[in-house]
């Protein structure tokens, strides 16, 4: 598994953790840092997803909230919509991450940590941001 991944790994259970405990995600960034042993290499990549989907929240929640038909954000689980926040930070914020790497990511992702239709609905969502971006 590449750096990357395992950047985006750590970006989802520190977005994951936050939101559980109420807690900005960089500070669990920093408490997973503190008490878990993690992929250094992978640290400054994870910290810039982290940091990138908390500065720009409101516009990605927006996106994904915009293409997601009869879905708020609220009703989606807490791993599918972080996922889908990683990959829209990564292809509309970030330099760098073609849009078709991010949403395979945010797949793999999903069939890791998500339920079983979470690939195809994040992949259906995410299709629909990369479509109003283009």
């Amino acid at each position: 598994m590449g750096i990357r991944r395992k950047a985006r790994e750590l970006a989802l259970q520190a977005l994951y953790q936050g939101e559980l405990v109420d807690l900005p995600a960089l500070d669990t960034l920093a408490i997973m840092c503190d008490n878990f042993e993690i992929n250094r290499k992978a640290l400054p990549y994870g910290r810039e997803l982290v940091a990138g989907v908390v500065a720009n929240r409101e516009a990605i929640d927006a996106a994904i909230e915009g293409c997601a038909a009869n879905w708020r954000l609220a009703r989606m689980s807490v791993i599918d919509r972080n996922i889908m926040r990683i990959a829209v930070y990564e292809f509309r914020f970030a330099e760098g991450v073609p849009a078709g790497v991010a949403i395979d990511e945010a797949i793999e992702l999903a069939k890791r940590y998500g339920a079983d239709d979470s690939p195809a609905f994040i992949n259906g969502i995410l299709d629909a941001v990369r479509g109003k971006c283009d």
